[in-house]
């Protein structure tokens, strides 16, 4: 009985084992096979009295030679063409100096630049003058011709008050005799003793120095150029301050008029202090031994209290170096009683010795010669008369009298 339970239990067993090794089969997957590596059999060495045999040698792989085309031949490169190497350019050649024409009997030879003012004032005066009757309202008329060359109310009324009694003593009244009368009075009128020149000489201290003032638009800076000019035909040797650095191309302006005559400029950056540029300008004509200094200053416009002020600033500036010894102001002659206006704010400013009046020639007011030297108590020295280089002529009465009464 024992053995039959012994052996039913081996079956049992052997049955499980059976069975799991079956389930255990189907779960597993077959793995792939692994590849084989090439069995390298090392060359096998020759046994003793066994010959060598001859290394196997590697077969030689033939490389066939490949025919390659030919390359077409480069199309050939175009020269670049040859660039025509400018010369350098040579340094612009400083202008020629020009010798200006003498100053003396200027104003003589430009008398017929005054014809207008002419036909106005002296021969007006003169067909009055040659009336039959002189009554009261040719005496006004004589009066009116001079008010309107503005001449003034008050030269005005002692003209006409000479040339009554002149005539009244006369008598006889012939062309000749009316024209030398009405010169005489009219030179008489303008002041011939007064003096006239423009100091310019080199003095102990330095070279004479020389402010230019004026209002915008008067031909300030193109005066102060021919004045060099005129200075130069005279014998003196000039530097130039280009000091009205508010005004574009003030500077370069007044460079160019002194190269013309060899006249040195002395100037600064624009809108720089015009009183520094000023006073480097005295300086520089000290260094160089020059006998005048011309500072041509900005265009005030006489109402601006503060740019008057700065023109006052310019004449203290200056004088640290020496004396001013002129001071010019420029006067449009068409602009009348307004003229006069400026002159008297320019006068409360700085000392005016004397004046310039420019436009001259082509006005019918040229007695505003007279008028501008009684308002302000100095003469006239210079007169402009035309847009020429050589039209700015030193102030001589008489023979301004006799270009405006003619022959």
């Amino acid at each position: 009985m024992e053995y039959v339970i012994l052996a039913v239990v081996i079956a049992v067993v052997a049955i499980g084992a059976i069975a799991g090794l079956v389930v255990n089969g189907r779960r597993r997957k077959p793995l792939p096979p692994k590849s084989e590596a090439p069995v390298i059999t090392p060359p096998r060495e020759p046994q003793v009295g066994e010959e060598s045999a001859p290394p196997v040698e590697a077969p030689v792989q033939t490389i066939e030679e490949v025919q390659l085309p030919e390359a077409p031949e480069a199309a050939p490169v175009p020269e670049a063409p040859e660039v025509p190497v400018e010369a350098p350019a040579e340094a612009a050649a400083p202008p020629a100096v020009e010798v200006p024409e003498p100053t003396a009997g200027r104003l003589v030879r430009l008398r017929s630049r005054l014809s207008r003012s002419q036909n106005a004032l002296g021969k007006g005066l003169l067909t009055l003058l040659s009336r039959d009757r002189l009554d009261e309202d040719t005496w006004e008329e004589i009066e009116e011709t001079l008010l309107t060359a503005d001449i003034g109310v008050a030269a005005t009324q002692e003209l006409v008050d000479n040339l009554r009694t002149r005539v009244k003593v006369l008598g006889t009244r012939t062309p000749a005799e009316l024209r030398g009368l009405l010169h005489e009075e009219l030179v008489a009128l303008i002041g011939p003793d007064a003096d006239r020149t423009v100091r310019s000489t080199k003095h102990e201290e330095g070279p004479a120095v020389v402010l230019v003032v004026g209002v915008n638009g008067v031909g300030k800076t193109t005066t102060t150029g021919k004045l060099a000019r005129v200075l130069v035909a005279d014998g003196r040797r000039v530097v130039l301050g280009a000091a009205d650095t508010f005004r574009a191309a003030a500077a370069d302006q007044l460079q160019t008029w002194g190269e013309r005559v060899g006249a040195h400029t002395v100037r600064g950056p624009e809108g720089g202090d015009p009183a520094s540029v000023a006073f480097d300008a005295v300086k520089e004509g000290i260094a160089e031994g020059v006998d005048t200094v011309l500072i041509d200053t900005a265009g005030r416009l006489h109402t601006k209290t503060g740019l008057m002020d700065e023109l006052g600033k310019v004449k203290r500036v200056v004088e640290k170096h020496g004396p001013v010894d002129e001071v010019l102001l420029v006067l449009d002659a068409t602009t009348g009683q307004n003229g006069l206006v400026q002159a008297r704010v320019f006068a409360e400013v700085v000392d005016i010795t004397g004046i310039v009046l420019t436009k001259l020639d082509g006005t019918a007011k040229g007695g505003i010669v007279v008028s501008v030297q009684r308002e302000l108590g100095v003469p006239v020295k210079l007169v402009g008369l035309g847009e020429g280089a050589d039209d700015l002529a030193p102030f001589e009465p008489a023979a301004f009298v006799d270009a405006l009464i003619g022959d």
